[in-house]
């Protein structure tokens, strides 16, 4: 059975490590692996064979090299086969459902009209799985698990509470594990999108990076060593006490409709400076050494992440690398990838067709 664990570690696992990077790298020996992971040649001797066995990668005879009078290399790759990765980012009007084979590559993709506002938690759901069900009819693959992001928080035990949904302990896992009997893992959408870096960075790559989402919920994670962790709660400070509440864009949005248009800019930009001043705070607590910003916050009003950074500069100085991901619909597609992909590459060995 699936750990549920926390989502989105670096391969820690000797099996782990190495289908990491031979997803990273289309050729690799397995001495290679053994130079890049530190691990024994018996130990990915080992590891590599389970893999093998499992059918996640193969051998490459095609491509054997001699080595004089020992044994010849024979270079890996990941293996073709006909699995499923389910990734669903649950969204407030509608929430996106991707499937993916073990390269990440998109099998099939679609939206699934989703208006929180209209549904029971129950309905809600039944949505998620009837949009499940239309994607896969007609493919000859089988669906080995389920990874799901939703705003809010997530507890250990899988349970959701988002006020932007009106879920409160909500366990869409249990409910999806018993209707597809696969293995099923979910995660608040911020760790998410530090998640969907983390799996595309090499063996080694422990450099600290925040992510800051501001749009319908507010929230921040960070990657330190092999984890990446939610920051609960956001930072208090006198001019933003409770940003997870003011600077929402319901919040902001309830500001601009009680005021004269004249005044939008004025609302619009206490908020840049109000999110600049929360990401101060997390630099000087973490230190990390790149800052990824996301959210409708920073891609709606165009003046905002210009004025953001301003403040940054001017109270955490220059520590941190500012990064803006351009669009809602790049987010939306690396996070659902991101959790699909998370059991494989987490815990490869666990997942059965």
């Amino acid at each position: 059975m699936l750990k549920p664990g926390p989502v989105f570690t670096r391969p820690r696992t000797p099996a782990a490590k190495c289908l990491h990077l031979v997803r990273l790298n289309p050729i690799i020996t397995r001495s290679e692996l053994v130079e890049a992971t530190g691990l024994s040649q018996p130990t990915i001797t080992r590891a590599t064979a389970a893999l093998l066995q499992a059918g996640l990668i193969q051998e490459r005879n095609d491509l054997t090299r001699s080595r004089g009078r020992g044994r010849p290399t024979v270079p890996l790759e990941v293996a073709e086969n006909d699995w499923i990765l389910a990734g669903i980012a649950v969204g407030t009007s509608q929430t996106h459902i991707g499937f993916y084979d073990t390269l990440g590559r998109t099998i099939r993709e679609d939206d699934v009209p989703t208006p929180v506002a209209q549904l029971s938690e129950e309905d809600f759901i039944e949505h998620i799985m009837a949009g499940v069900h239309r994607l896969s009819a007609g493919l000859d693959r089988k669906l080995v698990s389920v990874g799901i992001t939703t705003s809010g928080t997530v507890d250990a035990a899988g349970r959701v509470t988002a006020a932007n949904l009106g879920w409160v302990d909500v366990d869409i896992a249990e409910r999806l594990r018993y209707q597809f009997s696969v293995p099923v893992v979910v995660s608040s959408a911020v760790p998410a999108i530090l998640g969907s870096e983390t799996q595309a960075a090499e063996l080694g790559n422990t450099d600290p990076v925040l992510v800051l989402f501001a749009d319908d919920s507010i929230g921040a994670a960070l990657s330190t060593g092999d984890e990446v962790s939610q920051i609960i709660p956001l930072p208090s400070i006198a001019e933003v006490p409770h940003p997870e509440e003011t600077l929402t864009t319901a919040a902001v949005q309830k500001k601009l409709d009680n005021v004269d248009t004249s005044a939008h800019r004025e609302i619009l930009d206490e908020r840049a400076r109000h999110l600049g001043l929360v990401a101060t705070q997390l630099i000087k607590e973490h230190e990390p050494t790149t800052v990824v910003l996301a959210g409708g916050a920073f891609l709606d009003d165009p003046a905002a992440p210009k004025r953001f950074a301003a403040v940054v500069r001017e109270k955490a100085g220059k520590s941190a690398q500012l990064r803006l991901i351009p669009s809602h619909q790049e987010i939306v597609g690396a996070i659902t990838r991101a959790i699909a992909l998370d059991p494989l590459l987490r815990v490869p060995l666990a997942l059965k067709a």
